[in-house]
C-alpha cells in the first residue's frame, strides 16, 4: 500500500494535470502590469511626475510586457526551466528596483532609470507566458483556445488577487503592492521551474477532455467572483486586518483548488492502468508483440520528424509558405499578410485598451471621484480582464465547433465593442465609468486571448514561442502613440490651460493635474475611431480565413491521440471508449 502510494504521488507530480495547475499558480502572479493604476500614484507623487512623464513610465511597462522576441528565441534553444529562471530574475530585480526608488531609499533616481526598472520588471512577464503558454499548448493541443483562455484568465485575474493578498500582508499601503508584485511571482516561478515542461503524450488515458478545462473554469469563475465581492465590501466597510487575513486566505484555498481537480484526474489514470496491468498479466504473446511493432513505427515517425524538419527549417523559404495550420518558419510567418493584418488589429485594440487601463486611475481622479472610488475601476478592469478571457477562450471554441465561424471575426466585434467603451469615456455621464472599466477590462482581455490562439492556429506550433511574441509587438507601439503622444499630451495641454486661467505656471506646481471632462475627450474620440478601423481591418483577416475555419483545425491532432492510443496496445473497454468519443473532440 506504502509503495503504491508513493508511485501514484509520483505520477501526481510527474503528470500533465500537476504541470497544469502550477502553470495556474504561476500565471495568477504573471499580472503585475495589470495593477499600474493602483500605484501609479504613489510614483507621480513621490517622484514629482506630471501626467506625460507617467504615461512614459506606462509606455516602458508596456513596451517590456510585449517585447517578448528575447524569450522567444531563447526558448526555442533554452530548457523551459531557465526561462522561468529568467522570469524570476527579471521581475524581482525589476520591481525592487522601483520599490527602493519610491521608498526614497535609492536617492533620486533619474527618469531614464525608472523607465528601465520597470522594462525590466514587466518583461519578466513575458518569460512568464513564453515558458507556460508554449508548455501547455504543446501538452494539451486540441482546444487550445479554451486552455489559452484559462491560463491568460489567471493572468488577468491576478490583479484583484495580488491586491487581497497585499492588503492582508502590508495593509492599505500601495507602496508595498510594488515590494509584493517584485517577490511573491518570482518565488512562485523558482518553485515550479522543473515543473512545467513538455510531458510525452504517449501516456494511456490522455485523450483531451474539455470536460476537465470546465471544471477549471468554474473554480476560475468562483474565484473572479469572490474577489469582486470583496472589491465591493472593502469600498463600502471598514475591514479590519483579521478580515482581510481572512479574505486572503479564502483567495488561496481557491487558487490551489485545481490541485484536487490535478489528483482527481491523475487518479483517473492510475486506476485504469491498474486494470490494464491485470489484463495484461494473463497475456503474454501481447507483451511479445508490441515491441517490435514500436521499433517499426518508430523509425517511421523518426523518418517523417526529419523530412518535417527539413520541410520547415528555422526561417524557412519565404517564397514557398506552407498552408494554413501547418508550421510556418519565422521568417514565413512575419512577412504573410496574415501576420500583417495581425499587427495591424494589435496596434488599434491592445494599444488603445492599454492606454485606458494605464490611464483610468488619472480618468476618475480628472472626474471628481473619490479615491476609494477609483481602486475599485482598477478591480474592475482586473476582473473583467479575467472574464474576456476565458469568454473569448470558450466561446470562440464552440463557435467555431458548431458554427464554423473564423476566430478573427470576434475580434472584430471586440475591436467595436472597445470603442464604445472609449466613447464612455469621452463623453461621461453618472456612472459611465464603471462601464467603461468593465468594456475595456473585457476587450483587452479577449483580444489578447485570441491574438495567442489565432497565432497557433494559423502558424503552427513549431515556432510558437516566438511568433506569439512577435505578434503582440505592435501592442507597447500602440500604447506609446496612444498613451504618450495622444492621451498624456492633451492631458497636460488641457491641465495647462487651467493653470493659465489661474494664473499660474507650471513651475509653480509640483504636479501637474488636470479636473473636468475635457481632460480626456478628444484623446478617446481619437481612440474609438482607430478602434473601429482596427475592426474593419480584421474584418479582412477573418474573410482571408474562412475557409481554414471551415475545416477540421485539430484534424491532425486528433489522428495523432488515436494513433497514440493504439501504438499503447490495448484496446479500450466499451465504458472507457464511451468516455473517449464523448470527450475527444
Amino acid at each position: 500500500m506504502g509503495s503504491n502510494t508513493m508511485r501514484f504521488a509520483s505520477q501526481v507530480i510527474l503528470g500533465r494535470w500537476f504541470m497544469l495547475f502550477a502553470s495556474f499558480l504561476i500565471m495568477s502572479g504573471a499580472g503585475a502590469t495589470y495593477v499600474f493604476g493602483s500605484y501609479s500614484k504613489s510614483i507621480k507623487s513621490s517622484l514629482g511626475y506630471d501626467q506625460s512623464t507617467l504615461n512614459l513610465l506606462a509606455f516602458f511597462k508596456d513596451l517590456g510586457a510585449n517585447i517578448g522576441v528575447f524569450s522567444g528565441l531563447i526558448a526555442e534553444v533554452a530548457p523551459t526551466w531557465f526561462v522561468l529562471l529568467l522570469c524570476a530574475a527579471t521581475n524581482f530585480s525589476g520591481y525592487f528596483l522601483i520599490w527602493l526608488s519610491v521608498t526614497r531609499k535609492l536617492a533620486d533616481p533619474k527618469l531614464w532609470m525608472m523607465c528601465l526598472f520597470i522594462l525590466i520588471g514587466a518583461n519578466s512577464q513575458n518569460f512568464a507566458n513564453t515558458g507556460v503558454l508554449v508548455t501547455c499548448v504543446n501538452n494539451f493541443p486540441q482546444g487550445r483556445g479554451v486552455l489559452l483562455g484559462l491560463l491568460k484568465g489567471f493572468t488577468g485575474l491576478s490583479g484583484a488577487v495580488m491586491t487581497q493578498l497585499y492588503l492582508a500582508v502590508y495593509g492599505n499601503d500601495s507602496t508595498s503592492l510594488i515590494l509584493l508584485i517584485g517577490w511573491l511571482p518570482a518565488a512562485l516561478c523558482l518553485v515550479f521551474m522543473f515543473t512545467i515542461r513538455v510531458i510525452n503524450s504517449g501516456r494511456v488515458g490522455t485523450v483531451f477532455s474539455i470536460t476537465v478545462f470546465y471544471h477549471y473554469l468554474y473554480v476560475a469563475l468562483v474565484l473572479a467572483l469572490f474577489s469582486m465581492i470583496m472589491t465591493v465590501l472593502q469600498k463600502q466597510i471598514a475591514f479590519s486586518h483579521a478580515a482581510y487575513t481572512a479574505s486572503a486566505s479564502v483567495i488561496c484555498v481557491l487558487l490551489f483548488f485545481p490541485l484536487g481537480i490535478a489528483v482527481r484526474e491523475e487518479l483517473k489514470l492510475w486506476r485504469m492502468r491498474m486494470r490494464r496491468r491485470r489484463e495484461l498479466t494473463d497475456s503474454e504473446l501481447v507483451v511479445e508483440k508490441v515491441p517490435a511493432t514500436f521499433e517499426v513505427e518508430e523509425e517511421e515517425e523518426e523518418e517523417a520528424k526529419e523530412k518535417e524538419k527539413e520541410k520547415c527549417s528555422f526561417f524557412g523559404d519565404i517564397r514557398k509558405s506552407p498552408k494554413r495550420g501547418e508550421d510556418f518558419g519565422i521568417l514565413q510567418a512575419l512577412f504573410s499578410f496574415d501576420m500583417v493584418i495581425i499587427l495591424v488589429s494589435t496596434f488599434c485594440g491592445l494599444g488603445t485598451n492599454l492606454t485606458a487601463m494605464d490611464n483610468i486611475g488619472q480618468i476618475g481622479e480628472s472626474l471628481g471621484y473619490p479615491n476609494v472610488t477609483i481602486s475599485t475601476f482598477v478591480s474592475l478592469v482586473s476582473i473583467w480582464n479575467f472574464c474576456g478571457r476565458v469568454f473569448a477562450g470558450f466561446v470562440s471554441e464552440i463557435l467555431i465547433d458548431k458554427y464554423r465561424l473564423p476566430r478573427p471575426l470576434m475580434i472584430a466585434g471586440v475591436l467595436v465593442l472597445s470603442a464604445v467603451g472609449h466613447l464612455l469615456i469621452a463623453f461621461p455621464f453618472n456612472g459611465s465609468v464603471y462601464v467603461a472599466s468593465v468594456i475595456v477590462g473585457f476587450c483587452f482581455g479577449a483580444h489578447l486571448t485570441l491574438l495567442y490562439t489565432i497565432i497557433s492556429e494559423i502558424f503552427g506550433l513549431k515556432h510558437y514561442a516566438t511568433l506569439f511574441n512577435c505578434g503582440q509587438l505592435a501592442s507597447p507601439v500602440g500604447s506609446y502613440v496612444f498613451n504618450v503622444r495622444v492621451s498624456g499630451a492633451l492631458y497636460d495641454r488641457e491641465a495647462l490651460k487651467q493653470l493659465a486661467m489661474k494664473g499660474m505656471t507650471r513651475e509653480s506646481v509640483k504636479e501637474l493635474t488636470c479636473l473636468g471632462t475635457k481632460c480626456y475627450r478628444l484623446s478617446f474620440i481619437i481612440m474609438a475611431a482607430v478602434a473601429i478601423f482596427g475592426a474593419a481591418c480584421t474584418m479582412v483577416l477573418a474573410m482571408r480565413t474562412s475557409e481554414f475555419y471551415k475545416g477540421d483545425i485539430y484534424k491532425k491532432f486528433k489522428e495523432e491521440n488515436k494513433n497514440l492510443q493504439a501504438e499503447n496496445g490495448m484496446a479500450l473497454s466499451e465504458s472507457e471508449r464511451a468516455e473517449a468519443n464523448q470527450t475527444d473532440r
